[in-house]
């Protein structure tokens, strides 16, 4: 298994080195390779675990968007779980409920403290049910939209996009648009990276389901180094910079991608989620995590599970998105991808000095 990681770390770390020698000469990578190593190890062993398809884990340091592990592993013919390039690989994805929670707060029009009834758990829209995950338990009744973030639940995150754009779903898209959500288009180390898609309501077969499906993470492809640059930029107080793979000046994408007061209230709720909601599998007792959990089903059936967040909650130094491809339940974003988060946050929290003085 040793040397299989080694392996793995070598031929990864090869990606951003056998470009041309011009450009190794200029350009110095960014990837630690101890942390690459460990982040490796750790996933390796949870997709085997799991018999996953295969996973990825991205750190990143807040304030520069210097990448320091970068984690691809896809299971082939046998058990091993080879490194691959599939960073430019997008899916639908969980981890957009708290975006959406967000574009909400801009409207003005809702607060985390206001109640939602998401009832027994099931809410007819049109001739489709939206349902949450404890439906055949009997729903969350009325909750608060904060407790609706930190129990995955679909019904309040629709619910309070429902109460905040009421029959302008454009006007929700035109602040996902504002906020660069989907950003970047590309990145240097990374090939064939494409902008996110998303359907919208300038696009044939637009629906009022189709709205509340895609505020939950449906019709829309996005890949997990995109979807961590967002939650970087939540914990870097609004400001989203670009992820980098080679030691540059820092770019801004975005000065501020919503209110200091609504990012704030955001940063709250997310450290809510591991403290008290379903997030609390990457809860750990050597660093403060503030993040968000995620579980979708693909149209083939098969699963994504995914876990995004940064840490320590009060003073953000790394954002780290860890997302599996699995086969069939069991499928937990909490459970399985928030398990891999707090191990590899644990382990840099741990030898903190060591990378501080990289």
């Amino acid at each position: 298994m040793r040397k299989n990681i080694l392996f793995h770390s070598i031929l990864f770390i090869s990606l951003f080195s056998c470009q041309s020698k011009q450009q190794e000469d200029k350009q110095i990578s960014t990837i630690d390779s101890t942390l690459q190593v460990k982040a490796t190890s750790i996933l390796e062993n949870k997709l085997t675990e799991l018999n996953a398809l295969s996973g990825q884990a991205i750190v990143m340091g807040v304030q520069t968007g210097h990448i320091k592990a970068m984690v691809g592993l896809e299971r082939k013919d046998s058990a091993d779980y080879p490194s691959c390039e599939n960073f430019s690989q997008a899916h639908e994805s969980a981890l957009i409920q708290p975006i959406s929670i967000l574009t909400a707060l801009e409207t003005g029009k809702v607060k985390l403290s206001d109640t939602v009834d998401v009832s027994d758990g099931s809410y007819s829209i049109q001739d489709r049910a939206l349902k949450d995950h404890n439906w055949h338990r009997g729903g969350y009744g009325e909750i608060s939209i904060k407790q609706g973030l930190a129990s995955s639940s679909n019904i309040a995150v629709y619910k309070t996009i429902e109460k905040a754009f009421e029959d302008d779903a454009q006007a929700y898209f035109n602040l996902l648009n504002n906020m660069s959500y989907g950003k970047p288009d590309s990145i240097a180390g990374i090939a064939n990276l494409k902008p996110a898609y998303f359907v919208t309501p300038k696009d044939s077969g637009w629906s009022d389901t189709a709205f509340a499906w895609f505020c939950i993470g449906y019709n829309q492809t996005i890949t997990p180094i995109q979807t961590l640059t967002f939650y970087n930029a939540i914990a870097n107080s609004g400001k989203m910079v670009q992820p980098q793979l080679y030691k540059d000046s820092t770019t801004v994408i975005n000065p501020q991608i919503a209110s200091q007061a609504n990012i704030d209230s955001l940063k709250q709720a997310l450290e809510y989620v591991v403290t008290d909601g379903l997030g609390q599998s990457a809860k750990s007792n050597k660093t403060q995590v503030a993040g968000e959990t995620g579980t979708i089903q693909l149209e083939d059936g098969s699963y994504i599970v995914e876990f995004c967040g940064y840490f320590p909650a009060n003073a953000p130094q790394y954002s780290i998105i860890v997302s599996i491809h699995k086969k069939e339940l069991p499928a937990s974003g909490r459970l399985m991808a928030g398990d891999v988060f707090r191990r590899i946050a644990e382990y840099i929290s741990t030898y903190n000095k060591y990378f501080n003085s990289k």
